[in-house]
């Protein structure tokens, strides 16, 4: 991960550390005092959200290291790790608040206080802004540990939502409906849950090096193919880590290469891919030689020395390969 991009994860991080914690004591305090359990189960999934940002920041600190003697590959693997934990930090949250949901449906208990509504339209404007802001951010960075951070403020604002909703009934119905601020508890612990395991599965990919989007592996090879002497594209390996891939290439070129110029040639292939593909973090050039049409062969090797040579004059269907 470049530093700068480092830096830019970090400080949405630290923004969404600070306002989970100004809408835990919210939330929470509103909860009791107005009666709604809907209403502090929402709070407490927020304060999951501050432990969340809290391995968010660590985790894209710890991706920003450079390679060493001990990760010759870098920490970019740490990004998957937090947001794998943030993921199991949301399922983790819709079973605690499931639970508590049940508990309290089978309790009696006062009708929730109204002013309880309006701190709630508050609180889900503020969570729906701040998603749409750092989804946004997530993508531009094409960081994953970014974009389930978004999410997971998303889903905070769906059980503001949902508690909303119940709590809304709970007044308009009376004490017989009272039990409705629960049942919106309970829906929004599911769709916590719905969230949380949507998030670990493309977390858990990157930990297994799922190959990439078919789309960066062509770029990658369309790339390649640039450089004067390329004559083929056998294969494109690739895998991520944190914000970037690294790759590995199978290279044709002219079998009557000496070895030193297929390893020059290598090195600008490495060169141009890296220094074009802000997304590539490396690549491993793997030269071999080409098997296919002379003619082809005589044309790699007159770009790659500056010479084009002339083709005799053939049919069109000799020309066609």
């Amino acid at each position: 991960m470049s530093s700068e991009r480092a830096q830019r994860s970090i400080r949405l991080a630290q923004a969404g550390l600070l306002i989970n914690a100004v809408l835990v004591v919210v939330k929470i305090g509103t909860g009791i005092i107005g009666h709604s359990y809907a209403l502090i189960a929402d709070g407490v999934e927020s304060s999951l959200d501050i432990f969340s940002s809290l391995i968010v920041w660590r985790g894209i600190h710890v991706a920003a290291r450079s390679a060493d003697e001990s990760y010759h590959f870098g920490y970019g693997k740490a990004e998957s790790v937090a947001a794998a934990a943030v993921s199991l930090l949301l399922v983790a949250a819709a079973v605690g608040i499931a639970i508590e949901a049940v508990r309290e449906i089978l309790t009696p208990h006062h009708l929730p206080a109204s002013f309880t509504l309006v701190v709630l339209v508050a609180v889900i404007a503020v969570k729906e802004m701040l998603f749409r802001f750092m989804l946004r951010e997530g993508e531009s960075l094409e960081s994953g540990i970014v974009q389930a951070d978004a999410w997971h403020h998303r889903s905070d604002a769906i059980t503001s939502g949902a508690a909303f909703l119940g709590i809304s009934i709970a007044l308009i119905g009376g004490q017989e409906y009272a039990s409705a601020d629960d049942f919106a508890a309970l829906l929004a612990s599911a769709i916590i849950a719905f969230n949380g395991i949507r998030l670990l599965r493309p977390a858990l990919a990157d930990l297994m090096d799922r190959a990439p989007e078919t789309d960066l592996l062509e770029r990658v090879a369309d790339e390649a193919r640039r450089e004067p002497g390329v004559m083929n594209i056998e294969k494109v390996l690739a895998r991520r880590a944190g914000v970037g891939h690294f790759v590995t290439l199978h290279v044709q070129a002219d079998p009557g290469l000496a070895l030193r110029a297929a390893h020059e040639l290598g090195g600008r292939v490495r060169s141009r891919i890296v220094t074009n593909m802000p997304l590539v973090l490396d690549a491993t050039i793997h030269m071999e030689p080409y098997e296919g049409d002379i003619d082809a062969r005589r044309e790699a090797r007159g770009r790659l020395t500056g010479h084009r040579p002339r083709r005799p004059e053939t049919d069109a269907g000799d020309n066609a390969y």
